[in-house]
């Protein structure tokens, strides 16, 4: 499809080191274009893509497209005080259940907190984290409403300062 003039580029999503790095291989064993880039999950709830994935965007110079900045709406707050709350874990439950883990709802009360101390709010904490990791390329967000997209695109704006990292982590 690439040779043909149908596809540009080849990306991956939701894919795991192993995985990204069997696409790489096989696609240099049989002379075939190398994947561009990866989206995945990552967000303040969601690290998970640090314990290895992170070297091999540096290693094989992959863009990295973080989506679900906010949690799938956890990283708002929202859900703390009404977990009946209009958004996508009450609209798309089978979705809702990889962001309903132990601890989930303790880590967002925690990062709330940290929030208010430095009077931000979670949403810009948690984007403004998102935003600034030396491995993101681009952060896929999503807004309901014209002012939910004001604050995710003003949280570009926001640098967090070591303090805060310290307590995040």
């Amino acid at each position: 499809l690439v040779k043909n003039g149908k596809v540009r580029y080849i990306a991956l999503s939701n894919e795991h080191p192993w995985g990204v790095m069997e696409f790489i291989r096989v696609a240099k064993e049989k002379k075939l274009p190398l994947i561009c880039s990866i989206q995945n999950s990552y967000s303040l709830i969601n690290r998970i893509i640090e314990l290895g994935l992170t070297e091999i965007l540096h290693r094989e110079n992959l863009g990295f497209f973080a989506y679900s900045p906010l949690g799938f709406g956890h990283l708002t707050g929202k859900y703390i005080n009404d977990p009946e709350s209009s958004g996508r874990i009450n609209l798309f439950p089978g979705y809702a259940r990889r962001y309903s883990k132990p601890g989930v709802t303790l880590a967002v009360e925690e990062y709330l907190g940290i929030a208010k101390e430095y009077n931000l709010s979670l949403t810009q904490i948690a984007l403004s984290f998102v935003f600034r990791q030396w491995f993101v390329t681009s952060t896929i967000i999503g807004a309901t409403s014209i002012t939910q997209l004001k604050e995710n695109i003003s949280s570009y704006k926001i640098l967090l300062q070591n303090d805060i990292l310290e307590k995040i982590d």
